[in-house]
């Protein structure tokens, strides 16, 4: 590598370290929006309608999982999620002392909603890409998420 390649190399890391603290930056905006606005979803919420959508009902432990959060921050999710009516609890038949948490048609739908305003969004400001693009920025964005675990 010359000395111009390891210089625009270095150019190219701070760009993409100061577009991975703006993708925070926008999430947290997000974030906040849902907690001030009536029926806007966090993506953290989104994500757990979208596990539960996908996997059907799950014990608070599974969708925990599947959301990759933590029990607590779980159950706090499903209290908010039942607070508008887009996800219903049920005892679990094979432990009394837990609940099993399920999708309400609401919350399909807001689900269905949110899912096709995401596509939407992704196709507008993706379009130039091609399907290699695309898994490109995919395994930049899961590798995103482990170094952020990390941090």
């Amino acid at each position: 590598m010359t000395s111009t390649d390891d210089q625009q190399r270095r150019e190219a890391m701070s760009e993409l370290s100061r577009a991975a603290y703006s993708l925070s930056a926008a999430d947290a905006r997000l974030r906040g929006r849902a907690t001030r606005s009536p029926g806007a979803l966090s993506l953290t919420h989104a994500r757990a309608l979208r596990v539960l959508a996908e996997r059907g009902p799950l014990s608070i432990t599974e969708l925990a999982e599947g959301v990759e959060t933590t029990g607590p921050a779980a159950t706090q999710l499903v209290n908010g999620l039942t607070k508008v009516g887009y996800v219903e609890r049920e005892p679990d038949p094979a432990n009394r002392r837990a609940v099993i948490v399920r999708l309400t048609a609401k919350g399909r739908r807001r689900h269905e909603e949110r899912e096709q305003v995401l596509a939407q969004a992704l196709n507008r400001s993706l379009s130039h890409l091609d399907a290699r693009d695309l898994a490109t920025v995919a395994d930049a964005l899961r590798r995103l998420g482990k170094i952020y675990d990390e941090l």
